[in-house]
């Protein structure tokens, strides 16, 4: 499996391939002034669910937040649900 972030002036897509295709993505917005990341989006194509797919983009998701100092605010339901679900993430998690 392979990560790549695709950013693009504030926000940028995390995707999640494997050997042959796209396994899911993960939509973000960046706010520099206030050091923050926003998740908006989680999907994992349909034929890969049920497999965790999901919880890893989210989790590379918060490790680009940790290498840039900013704090996640998971506005997808998705997303919030694996985040407090998650031990280690106090650091990041913007939980309003």
């Amino acid at each position: 499996m392979k990560f790549e972030n695709n950013k693009s002036g504030n926000g940028g897509v995390i995707t999640l391939s494997n050997e042959i295709k796209e396994v899911g993505r993960l939509t973000y917005t960046v706010f520099p002034e206030d050091n923050r990341l926003v998740i908006s989006f989680v999907l994992v194509h349909r034929e890969f669910e049920g497999r965790g797919m999901g919880k890893f983009l989210v989790e590379e998701a918060i490790k680009f937040s940790r290498e840039n100092n900013y704090k996640v605010y998971p506005h997808c339901s998705y997303a919030r649900a694996v985040m407090r679900r998650m031990n280690d993430v106090e650091d990041v998690f913007l939980n309003n």
